[in-house]
């Protein structure tokens, strides 16, 4: 018999790593920008250009490699690329759970 666990939805999380929440956020927003320049057709150096960073930064952000990017250069990244970030904060309906940071894509 195979135990299986299922996901809390982040397995940032569910490995236990340290800023989940964050990593998450990070994640997620990684992967609209990635799909929202690929959707563009735009090169890793045009995006750059429009962006205001560099073609290796661009490389990293699409290869998840994001230790060196900020929620706040992400949000920028995407209000260049015409979109809006909207933060709603909102109270929890049950206890806190150890990583509680949902994002969503539409």
């Amino acid at each position: 018999m195979i135990e299986v666990t299922e996901s809390s939805g982040n397995v940032f999380a569910d490995l236990g790593l340290p800023d989940a929440d964050e990593l998450y956020a990070k994640s997620m927003l990684s992967i609209l920008i990635a799909r929202t320049i690929r959707d563009r057709g735009l090169t890793q150096t045009d995006a750059a250009r429009l962006l205001g960073t560099t073609q290796p930064k661009i490389s990293e952000l699409f290869r998840d490699r994001l230790s060196g990017f900020s929620l706040e250069r992400l949000f920028r990244f995407l209000n260049a690329l015409g979109k809006s970030v909207r933060i709603q904060v909102s109270e929890r309906e049950s206890h806190p759970a150890p990583a509680d940071t949902r994002v969503e894509l539409v």
